[in-house]
């Protein structure tokens, strides 16, 4: 397995510090408003080498922190008029909310900012002993990055090749403009905490590196990140890291690319702002993650709303392809010998998972595995149309088990099982498939305000079971200008 490390700009042969154990870290969010589909993005990405690692059987120890006190959320409190753990709590839980609808896993570990604030006093007095860090006449205490001789290796840059001020805070109180704080001296009415160098509050690098050595230890195999996160986040992260404890912070950095909105920076001045709770209010989550994943994800993602549409559309022929798979493989039994047809199938099947796992070796290329679903679904629609009347059962169960099993490892679920639906649900979609158009008007108003319930109660659990299992017993949910409607499918 390649991974490409950004620390060396090249791909690397993937080697775990612990055979078949994988500890891997990925910066959280700064919890101060609803996540954008950028950092969505980022999310999925991780989420997504997280899930493959598990699926070639490594035993993946994920971390991810909430970062719940900063300025963002200091002054976002202030214009609220409430204080800054409440609208961090708010929206911690809003964070996890649109992570969960988003197919996310959650973390082995997701430790908030302000339950650690005693293990980053230890590292910065550690820090401060070795000489990596002082007290400032105005009680900040900053890192002096021209103690680490090694500062510049995660992001490749020089100091003296940088200009100061280009992303980085001067001011009077730093001995070196590029030094960065570590603990902010406390302000008038900001939540603070008392620290050997009186009461203040930790600065966002020290967070994480903190929290990393405190439980996946140093190094860990793979740190992940936006792509804006490497200088100077990481690279500060890093320098801490290396100082404190003689050790780099990870051997494998990881950089999801940015996300553009119809080829255009995202930005509110420009009205293409889109958070992930307002695109996954209209589309199904699993049509957001395939048009994300059909880029690689060190590569920038340009959205609209046009390709979203266009997978939506993909995923449904993903599901309809598993749909007449199975239902064909019902209506046949047709179980004897294989021909020339079933046995390509067959070898379709193989070739899939084959160059499935080929892609994903490589770097993680979600956008050639999907590609690898995609050839395949092509070969069963090429099957079910040539086989006739009388198709194989054991090839078309196989080839719809395998599209699943693939589209899983990607986060992707292509068919609800009847079973595992409320029976009231079954009864009613039933009786929508078996009555005449006037008379299954009420089942279907029915099914809708069950699904718009579920919906509104944040049961989206239940809200996605629905549709799918709609979808699976024949039927199509259409949310349109004027409302949702339930029809019988072509």
């Amino acid at each position: 397995m390649l991974i490409y490390n950004s620390k060396t700009h090249k791909k690397e042969e993937f080697i775990p510090l612990e055979p078949n154990r994988v500890r891997m870290y990925v910066c959280g969010p700064t919890v101060y408003d609803q996540i954008h589909i950028g950092n969505a993005r980022t999310f999925l990405s991780f989420d997504i080498i997280r899930r493959y690692l598990q699926y070639k059987g490594f035993a993946v120890v994920f971390a991810q922190n909430l970062t719940d006190v900063d300025d963002k959320i200091i002054n976002r409190a202030n214009e609220q008029g409430i204080s800054a753990d409440e609208l961090a709590k708010t929206y911690s839980c809003a964070f996890i909310e649109q992570m969960h609808r988003f197919g996310i896993l959650d973390p082995d570990i997701r430790p908030r900012a302000t339950a650690e604030i005693e293990h980053m006093q230890v590292m910065i007095q550690i820090l401060i002993d070795k000489g990596h860090a002082y007290v400032a006449d105005n009680g900040d205490v900053y890192f002096s990055v021209r103690s680490d001789h090694n500062y510049g290796v995660v992001s490749g840059r020089q100091l003296d090749d940088m200009r100061a001020g280009e992303r980085i805070e001067v001011n009077d109180a730093k001995r070196d403009p590029f030094d960065f704080v570590l603990w902010k001296a406390a302000k008038p009415s900001e939540p603070s905490w008392d620290s050997p160098w009186g009461k203040g509050r930790p600065g966002w690098h020290t967070e994480c590196c903190a929290m990393i050595h405190r439980y996946l230890g140093t190094p860990i195999d793979i740190h992940g990140g936006g792509q804006d996160l490497m200088f100077p986040h990481h690279e500060n992260e890093n320098a801490q890291a290396s100082c404190a404890w003689d050790k780099p912070l990870a051997n494998y950095w990881m950089h999801a690319g940015m996300l553009r909105v119809d080829g255009e920076k995202m930005s509110k001045s420009l009205g293409n702002f889109y958070t992930l709770k307002e695109v996954l209010d209209a589309y199904p989550a699993d049509a957001v993650r395939l048009l994300m994943l059909q880029t690689h994800y060190r590569a920038p993602l340009d959205f609209s709303f046009e390709r979203l549409n266009g997978a939506r559309g993909t995923l449904q022929k993903l599901i309809g392809c598993v749909e007449n798979l199975r239902w064909s493989a019902e209506q046949s039994g047709e179980s004897g010998a294989l021909g020339k047809a079933e046995q390509a199938l067959g070898n379709a099947v193989d070739h899939a998972q084959i160059e499935f796992e080929t892609q994903m070796d490589d770097d993680f290329n979600a956008a050639g595995a999907l590609a690898a679903i995609f050839n395949l679904m092509a070969h069963a629609n090429k099957y079910l149309e040539e086989a006739g009347a009388h198709p194989c059962v054991a090839p078309m169960l196989r080839c719809a088990d395998m599209l699943c099993e693939l589209c899983s490892v990607l986060g992707i679920t292509l068919a609800a099982k009847t079973s595992e639906l409320p029976a009231e649900i079954i009864d009613l979609a039933q009786k929508v498939t078996q009555q005449s158009a006037s008379s299954c008007e009420e089942a279907a108003r029915l099914l809708i305000m069950a699904r718009a319930e579920a919906r509104s109660n944040k049961d989206w659990t239940r809200a996605d079971a629905i549709r799918d299992g709609i979808a699976e017993l024949g039927l199509m949910v259409e949310d349109t200008a004027n409302g949702t409607r339930i029809k019988v499918k072509n």
